[in-house]
């Protein structure tokens, strides 16, 4: 599936639909560069899920939890782990495989490890305030 956002209410909105559809089990890998809009991504699937929280990228704390309509988001940001190994200190397999939903931001940095069922989602810059968003696994 490709989507192109022209703005980052565009990505919000298609990534809440996609939220609306999350199940137990699926897990969101999110691969772009800094300022793509991964965040911006996260912020709407989260809304789609039925979450009302303020979403931000948890940067320093890895691991932000938010509590949906019917389930739980887990929302990771891996840009500060150096690589897979440094993940196993988090605890992130009670998270991976906790019946939730994981969203983790800078996937790519951990691809060893990411779930099979893994849905990719790239994102990627295509003009000044476009991104081309190309999902690609189950969904």
């Amino acid at each position: 599936m490709i989507f192109d956002s022209f703005s980052q209410k565009d990505t919000e909105e298609f990534a809440a639909e996609l939220g609306k559809k999350a199940v137990t089990g699926d897990f969101f890998a999110l691969i772009g560069s800094l300022g793509a809009g991964k965040t911006a991504f996260a912020r709407g699937f989260a809304r789609g899920m039925g979450i009302d929280a303020h979403i931000t990228s948890p940067t320093f704390t890895i691991v932000n939890e938010y509590r949906g309509a019917l389930l739980p988001l887990y929302h990771f940001d891996v840009y500060r782990i150096a690589n897979a190994d440094e993940m196993y200190d988090t605890g992130y397999e009670e998270y991976f495989y906790a019946g939730g939903v994981c969203l983790v931001e800078w996937a790519d940095m951990i691809e060893e490890i990411l779930p099979p069922n893994a849905i990719i989602v790239r994102i990627e810059q295509i003009s000044e305030n476009g991104r081309r968003i190309t999902i690609r696994g189950t969904k």
